[in-house]
């Protein structure tokens, strides 16, 4: 499968306006955000134990839920609508993890533990799609814009691990959308991913950008097939952090402590307009495992990409380094 992001002009978007600022400073490194339309549940990146922040839409800090489980690098939240949620402890900057997570949290706080291996190796991932049906997806955060798209092979095991299958891939060309802390390179790094309650849209975000994914059917791997609305989010920090309303709003948020949460309404309405299948495409059945074939990868000179691989090292190290502090 090969899918092209933004195909359906960015000016078909409402500009991003400001909801409210997170000024609390145990939220400094927000990286994973669900909404119900009352109220946000939010997570950092990286952490020594298990915290999930409930917020009210004024960004205020209402509860803190937490446990004593020690994660890795927790990068995204989701929520499935038993009220569960979903903490992706699948960052991996070093790739040196032999096992990633996904820590299930009942909604009373306790939390059990999955584990996951890859097939074809370690990814730095970011951003967790959970379908209506409960089926996690995990997109790779990837230099050149080539995400890959892997789930469970099987039922969650616990602790497991369960073997991961690679199910696709999204292609991200590079915008000019100003933002992010790597520069044009982080346009095409996905960072977060989110989908409605009802299953009816998706979205994936890179630092600078968001791509919603019409979904009629509650298909995951068919959404990302269809040609989704760009949205900018220009601005951002460094933006990780996408959620949906349950009207269809789109939330995006950034780290660092004073940063907005913005909306962009009616955006999953947009993409339901436009969400007609991607040229170019081929069917949701992709054998596991299989390369991509560098068909429509972002065009970036040879320098460029030296440029961007010394300073996203630079910056994973760093931010490996802030965790190991804490």
């Amino acid at each position: 499968m090969a899918v092209f992001a933004g195909a359906v002009p960015a000016s078909a978007a409402e500009t991003p306006q400001p909801l409210c600022t997170v000024k609390d400073s145990r939220l400094g490194e927000l990286s994973g955000l669900v909404s119900d339309g009352a109220k946000f549940w939010a997570i950092n990146d990286g952490g020594t134990k298990v915290q999930v922040f409930v917020l009210g839409r004024d960004c205020k800090v209402q509860k803190v839920m937490t446990d004593r489980t020690d994660p890795f690098d927790v990068e995204d939240l989701a929520r499935t609508p038993d009220g569960r949620l979903w903490l992706s402890d699948t960052g991996d900057n070093q790739k040196g993890r032999l096992t990633v997570a996904l820590l299930e949290m009942s909604p009373e706080g306790k939390v059990t533990v999955h584990r996951l291996t890859y097939p074809d190796g370690q990814h730095d991932t970011e951003a967790l799609i959970m379908d209506k049906a409960g089926t996690p997806y995990l997109i790779t955060k990837d230099i050149l814009g080539e995400a890959r798209v892997y789930r469970p092979s099987g039922p969650l095991a616990s602790p497991g691990p369960t073997n991961l299958e690679k199910v696709g891939t999204v292609k991200i060309e590079t915008t000019d959308t100003q933002g992010g802390p790597v520069g044009s390179i982080g346009s095409v790094l996905v960072t977060g991913g989110a989908s409605m309650a009802d299953g009816s849209a998706v979205a994936l975000r890179t630092y600078t950008d968001a791509y919603v994914y019409a979904a009629p059917d509650g298909d995951v791997l068919a959404a990302l097939q269809r040609t989704p609305v760009r949205i900018p989010l220009p601005g951002e920090k460094q933006g990780e952090a996408i959620a949906f309303d349950p009207d269809g709003t789109l939330v995006s948020g950034s780290e660092g402590v004073g940063q907005p949460l913005r909306t962009v309404r009616g955006a999953a309405a947009l993409a339901a307009q436009s969400g007609a299948p991607a040229e170019g495409t081929t069917g949701a059945n992709v054998s596991s495992g299989s390369a991509g074939d560098g068909a429509g990868l972002p065009v970036l000179p040879a320098a460029g990409i030296t440029l961007a691989v010394v300073g996203l090292g630079w910056f994973g190290f760093s931010k490996l380094r802030r965790r190991s502090r804490r």
